[in-house]
């Protein structure tokens, strides 16, 4: 995760793919011209990123398409990068598999996973790589160790007790941020998705120092739905704070979102509220008298990781609806007709959205990444956002607050449960990134978190981690942290809302 927080020419392209297809959404007419983007993207005639600016121009294209939501075309047939735009200029469309891609061409084939001795290896007499390797794949030719890559067993030894640092690891980048092992090669060394593995988590796509790897998007359909003149509502996840810089405050975002078009904006640790109140009350009605130990459900590659992979486990996973639909069904108790935008720092909330279960509930779902290219295609700076059209978000609690941060939902359900039962004990542990994931429930299956609230998180660092963020993780959970703290009340069972859904607060309509 060593690109995280960085920004780099792949997050410029990125960001610029998403203002230049809301540009076009928001401005109508022949969407044809979307071949003109990639010129207008790489401008000039000389490579500024790759060997040759053909090549730039053609990720680009496919990086158009995709966040539009238009499927990578095939290499070997003619195709124009506008064709099927038109019939996805609409209003309503679900994502269609598979949502995380990998450009082809666009790809490095990257080594796989091995050890390899580099110049700083000094030819030493005691040789200890060659003592301790267990396969003796390493001899010393010429003075300098040599490792035999079809003896190797990538243990490792070799490189911990090399004097000089001198033999590295070399890891393909994408398959080493993905937790579920679904990264293989193809037959010309390039990576390839296992898709019956792959839970959406985005981790490979903000880890590919070539931007090869690329999820779909719905900014056009949302700014199509705007048009319409029919209601679009913005549910927020509490990840926002920060991510559009320190000038916007969560008491302009209201402001700001309206001037893309949306019609309100509501915060989502409203749900996280809900949810950690539902969990709470599972969790003190089952374990240990019904089941060993309950697992959160508010990731999505979280619970769909341990369901792929530990079957046996997943009645355990608590059937808590997560705050992004609880938010999102709010929402629509109040107004049925309005769409719904789910804005967030995750790619999985995509997957999520797309189920047939929750297709009704949101319409919608974009990244901050994402938004960021609506606000620049509008020009909306959040400087220039007077004092009149504040908006205070003041929905949340401190702790759905903190969902947003790993560690976050189980000190929520906690919190509430301390309430409700003040002389209960609580036993809690959590896991950041899958592979931790991975192994928390391994643990958990052997026995060893018995009567324990287990909660997992597929960012490493939490939802402020997602594949959709613009800031680093430190900075995003420090001030994540400051604005739950800020929040009147601390505890969800505190919430102005109620575990039924009935909507206590004055419409949306008064904001």
């Amino acid at each position: 995760m060593k690109m995280r927080g960085i920004y780099s020419s792949v997050n410029a392209i990125r960001r610029k793919v998403f203002t230049e297809v809301a540009r076009l959404a928001y401005e109508g007419g022949d969407y044809s011209r979307i071949s003109d983007l990639p010129y207008k993207i790489v401008p000039g005639s000389e490579a500024v990123y790759l060997e040759s600016i053909f090549l730039e121009r053609a990720i680009v294209e496919e990086r158009l398409r995709l966040a539009i939501g238009l499927p990578i075309r095939p290499i070997d047939e003619h195709n124009s990068v506008s064709d099927g735009i038109e019939e996805t200029a609409i209003a309503e469309k679900y994502y269609d598999p598979p949502l995380v891609n990998i450009i082809k061409f666009a790809c490095n084939a990257c080594p796989e996973t091995h050890y390899h001795v580099t110049d700083l290896c000094q030819g030493c007499l005691a040789h200890p790589c060659k003592e301790v390797c267990p396969k003796k794949a390493i001899d010393i030719i010429q003075r300098k160790s040599v490792i035999d890559q079809s003896m190797c067993i990538n243990c490792g030894k070799c490189a911990d007790n090399c004097p000089y640092n001198a033999i590295t690891k070399i890891v393909r980048p994408c398959q080493n941020a993905c937790g579920m092992d679904a990264i293989k090669s193809d037959e010309r060394g390039r990576a390839e998705i296992d898709y019956d593995k792959c839970v959406s988590c985005g981790m490979c796509l903000v880890n590919c120092p070539f931007g090869a790897i690329v999820d779909k998007g719905q900014i056009f359909q949302l700014i199509h739905a705007i048009k319409t003149g029919k209601k679009v509502i913005a549910i927020v996840a509490p990840a926002f704070v920060g991510q559009f810089g320190a000038n916007a405050t969560p008491e302009k975002l209201t402001a700001a979102m309206k001037r893309l078009g949306f019609d309100s904006v509501v915060e989502v640790a409203v749900g996280a509220d809900l949810c950690a109140i539902e969990e709470a009350k599972d969790f003190m009605r089952d374990v240990p008298e019904k089941q060993p130990f309950m697992a959160t459900s508010c990731c999505p590659a979280w619970s769909v990781m341990a369901k792929k992979l530990f079957p046996e486990l997943s009645p355990y996973i608590s059937m808590a609806l997560t705050p992004m639909v609880l938010t999102a069904r709010m929402v629509k108790k109040e107004f049925p007709d309005a769409y719904i935008a789910f804005i967030g720092p995750c790619a999985a909330k995509k997957l999520e959205a797309s189920r047939r279960s929750i297709r009704s509930d949101v319409d919608f779902v974009l990244t901050f990444e994402e938004l960021m290219g609506m606000f620049e295609a509008k020009n909306v700076n959040f400087d220039d956002i007077p004092e009149e059209e504040y908006t205070e978000l003041n929905h949340g609690t401190g702790d759905g607050r903190i969902f947003a941060v790993s560690g976050g939902v189980a000190k929520a359900v906690s919190d509430v449960i301390k309430k409700l039962d003040p002389e209960r004990e609580i036993k809690v542990e959590h896991a950041q990134g899958l592979r931790e994931c991975r192994k928390l429930l391994t643990l958990a299956k052997a026995g060893k978190y018995n009567g324990y609230l287990l909660e997992g998180m597929a960012c490493p660092g939490g939802c402020v981690a997602g594949a959709g963020t613009l800031q680093s993780v430190s900075n995003s959970s420090k001030l994540v942290a400051k604005y739950a703290n800020e929040a009147e009340k601390q505890n969800s069972l505190e919430t102005e809302y109620s575990i039924d859904l009935d909507f206590i607060k004055p419409s949306l309509d008064n904001q």
